[in-house]
């Protein structure tokens, strides 16, 4: 009963759940996100000959010479070969655990 009393009464105080030790505090609004940033769609594809490539696209809107210094760090990072076609990067084999560790990083 008592318990009772005091959740009503603290969520009256903080109006809500919450828990707070002053009133007049107002919540930080949290950190967002670039909305307009490009979301990179990360696939494998098989090809001829049982050779697996990763795909990576949907950053087309960065423009050609930064999509060709993202595939060269991807390379490097994933020491293999790559290429940049109709907007897409793709690198030689599966590196998709690589591909995306390295993407949350930056």
């Amino acid at each position: 009963m008592k318990d009772e009393f005091a959740r009503e009464n603290m969520a009256k105080m903080t109006r809500g759940k919450g828990w707070s030790l002053s009133p007049d505090e107002s919540p930080q609004p949290s950190p967002k996100d670039n909305f307009r940033s490009p979301v990179p769609k990360i696939r494998l594809e098989r090809r001829a000959g049982d050779k697996w490539v990763t795909v990576i696209s949907g950053l087309h809107t960065y423009g050609a010479e930064k999509l060709n210094g993202i595939a060269r760090e991807l390379k490097s990072a994933c020491g293999a070969g790559g290429t940049v076609k109709n907007g897409a990067i793709e690198i030689q084999g599966d590196r998709l655990n690589l591909i995306q560790t390295w993407f949350a990083k930056q």
